[in-house]
């Protein structure tokens, strides 16, 4: 009996190496730098944001108001071939750099991330965001991004979960379709987490045991949550959870997946992602996205279905929950509190007392 692999299968891997030889060089010879520093120019305690963008000046403002408000001063967006004036309104904001392919989005946008992250982050923390999504944990206002990337590195954590919490108004999705993104942030002040299905972490039904089998967890590991009012509504299987704050160290590989990347030690704790899906008129974006066919999993024409067919459709219902605390989704089992980072938190946190209050 032959010890060789028989011929079909040393076929399919020459194929598949092929393949992903020919995927790589295509990607090098699309990609260009258009702006800004062409190396990691942060500092060892900075955290550079990877973000990519196409036609995402709707966005610009409130992304930049809330992330400069955190502590980011570094930013690399990689463009997909942006026509509306995104590029021309980045080149005007500081601490940014531009990296741009045309490639399909669907089939490289693995690629753009990681590219950009490599380059710019590595042996730094990197922060990776889409335009529509803002970033949040417990003790922002106190200790700020560099205070929570500090306790991270203190522990020996290079990675930080966050689970995504869709947001939306009471109104009709129709009545707000032109909202300015600034006043989304203010006025899509709703959320729903009564359809949320958890899986264990490395659970195989997730469909990303691959990846987050190359992770290591502290327990109790967050556990993977999908669904929510997306599930609910229109009927997607969503991945709520992502792996957005890691550390471009020795044996991570950045965004090797939308939702994840590989080599994390993971903190016991999961940060939050505030959603704002809906925003920028949804109907026209996923009636595009449908005719362009770049999203391969399905769910622009999940969405559109629904609203083409409800365009009054409003996501509100008794079930949803106005503007919950992070420490109110902690108790309901959405996020997850780690009791060394509360301790750390409080002893960053805690001031004496004035003469005037120990007199009281």
């Amino acid at each position: 009996m032959s010890d060789h692999p028989p011929q079909p299968a040393i076929a399919a891997r020459i194929t598949k190496r092929l393949g992903s030889a020919l995927h790589r060089a295509r990607f090098f010879a699309s990609l260009r730098h258009l702006h800004g520093p062409k190396q990691r120019i942060a500092a060892a305690d900075e955290v550079v944001l990877v973000a990519l963008v196409r036609d995402g000046a709707y966005y610009l403002d409130g992304f930049f108001d809330h992330y400069r408000r955190l502590g980011v001063a570094h930013f690399v967006f990689f463009d997909n071939g942006s026509r509306e004036g995104t590029l021309d309104r980045l080149r005007q904001q500081p601490g940014v750099s531009i990296l741009q392919s045309t490639l399909p989005w669907g089939d490289y946008e693995n690629d753009f991330r990681s590219y950009a992250a490599k380059r710019y982050a590595t042996d730094r923390w990197c922060l990776i965001a889409d335009m529509d999504e803002i970033f949040d944990f417990e003790g922002r206002a106190e200790i700020g991004l560099r205070g929570l990337t500090g306790f991270l590195t203190d522990q020996g954590y290079t990675g930080l979960m966050a689970q995504m919490l869709e947001m939306f108004p009471k109104a009709p999705l129709s009545t707000v379709a032109a909202l300015p993104y600034l006043q989304v942030l203010q006025q899509f002040d709703h959320c729903d987490i009564s359809s949320v299905t958890a899986y264990d972490y490395q659970s195989p039904a997730t469909g990303l045991g691959y990846f987050l089998h190359q992770n290591k967890i502290t327990p109790p590991a967050p556990q993977l949550l999908f669904g929510g009012i997306r599930g609910k509504v229109f009927g997607e299987s969503c991945c709520l959870t992502k792996h957005p704050l890691i550390y471009v160290g020795a044996g991570v590989t950045p965004a090797v997946h939308p939702h994840a990347s590989t080599g994390l030690r993971l903190a016991p704790m999961s940060a939050l992602i505030k959603h704002y899906k809906f925003a920028n008129d949804a109907l026209a974006r996923d009636r595009a996205s449908v005719a362009a066919a770049s999203i391969a999993h399905g769910e622009d024409r999940q969405r559109l279905a629904v609203l083409q067919h409800s365009p009054d459709i409003s996501l509100w219902s008794p079930q949803a929950q106005r503007a919950p605390a992070l420490a109110t989704l902690q108790q309901q089992g959405f996020l997850q509190a780690d009791p060394a980072y509360s301790a750390y938190l409080a002893s960053h946190t805690m001031r004496p007392l004035k003469n005037s209050e120990t007199s009281q």
